[in-house]
């Protein structure tokens, strides 16, 4: 009896974890970079293909912000983009890019903008010096 009581208990915990770890479960496949498309009231969203044969998150990133940017020059008004690649969400927003495990989970800073909108490895971009007093 005690054993059915803990292998009940084991099950329910498992269950409730998984739900709560549960939400969208990206794409896997090695070295496509997928774009995420939001779902439509509540719907899962959609992962399309968006290249292939990327060997690195920064590449597919990348590619990311060359279809953000294209779009933008088109007219479009999107500014955020979501893609995914091997697993992991990428994010990109005016203050650069940004890497998740999860689509509401936290989220890393992988590239900050620059001054002029480019994108560069946070460390790598030099600020200004402040004079003493200001």
């Amino acid at each position: 009896m005690m054993r059915a009581v803990s292998l009940l208990a084991v099950a329910s915990a498992a269950a409730i974890l998984s739900a709560c770890a549960g939400g969208v479960e990206p794409p896997a496949e090695r070295g496509v970079c997928y774009v995420v498309e939001p779902g439509a009231d509540g719907a899962d969203p959609a992962f399309n293909v968006l290249a292939r044969d990327q060997t690195q998150i920064e590449f597919c990133a990348a590619r990311l912000e060359e279809m953000r940017l294209r779009f933008l020059g088109l007219g479009g008004n999107r500014r955020d983009v979501i893609g995914v690649y091997q697993g992991q969400f990428i994010f990109i927003d005016r203050a650069g890019v940004w890497f998740g495990k999860s689509l509401d989970g936290p989220r890393f800073m992988a590239l900050a903008r620059t001054g002029d909108g480019r994108l560069a490895v946070p460390g790598a971009i030099e600020q200004a010096p402040v004079a003493p007093g200001q």
